[in-house]
C-alpha cells in the first residue's frame, strides 16, 4: 500500500480523507498545526497513523516538518487539505505551506491540492500579495494559486500526477 501524507487532517475533509485510506490499508502521516488539535488525532495514530505536528503559518515548522518527513519511509502522495479561509493566515496556508512541501520533500509521485470554486473569482495578479500573512489575504486568490501551483508540478514534473480538486 501507498504511504501518504495529509496535511490539515484534525477535522473535515483532511481527516475524514485520512481514516478512509487508514481504512483501505494505506500507511497515513496525519497533520495538525498544534498539539493541542494532534491529541485530537489519537484514534487515527491508534489506527497506526503517524502525526506530524506544525503550524504553517511557520515556514521553519513547514521546513521541520519535510525534513521529519524526509527522513522517514518515503511518501507516495501529498494531499495538501490544510487551508484557511480568511485572516492573516490565508496565503501562508493555502500557498506558500502547499508550495515548500511541494519543493522540499522527496518522491511523492501523486500530488492533490485542495482547490475551491472561488479560484474563478481569483485575480491572477501577484501585486500586492502578503505572502507573510502579516495582513488578510484573499481565499479566491490563494485558490488560483494553488490551482496554478497544480498545473505548474504537472508541466514540469511530467512523471508526477498532480491534481487541484474543487471538493464542493
Amino acid at each position: 500500500m501507498s504511504r501518504i501524507l495529509v496535511t490539515g487532517s484534525a477535522d473535515g475533509l483532511g481527516r475524514a480523507a485520512a481514516d478512509s485510506l487508514l481504512s483501505a490499508g494505506h500507511d497515513v502521516v496525519v497533520h495538525a498545526r498544534n498539539q493541542e488539535r494532534a491529541a485530537g488525532l489519537d484514534a487515527l495514530a491508534e489506527r497506526g497513523a503517524h502525526i506530524v505536528v506544525g503550524d504553517f503559518t511557520e515556514r521553519d515548522a513547514v521546513r521541520r516538518i519535510a525534513a521529519e518527513l524526509n527522513d522517514a519511509k518515503p511518501l507516495d502522495a501529498v494531499i495538501h487539505d490544510a487551508g484557511g479561509w480568511s485572516g492573516r493566515a490565508v496565503m501562508p496556508v493555502n500557498i506558500v505551506a502547499p508550495y515548500l512541501l511541494t519543493a522540499l520533500l522527496r518522491g511523492p509521485r501523486r500530488l492533490v491540492y485542495l482547490s475551491s470554486g472561488s479560484h474563478f473569482s481569483g485575480r491572477p495578479s501577484l501585486a500586492g500579495v502578503d505572502w507573510r500573512g502579516e495582513s488578510a489575504g484573499s481565499y479566491a486568490d490563494s485558490k488560483l494559486f494553488v490551482t496554478t501551483l497544480a498545473a505548474a508540478m504537472a508541466r514540469l514534473r511530467p512523471g508526477l500526477l498532480s491534481n487541484a480538486v474543487d471538493p464542493g
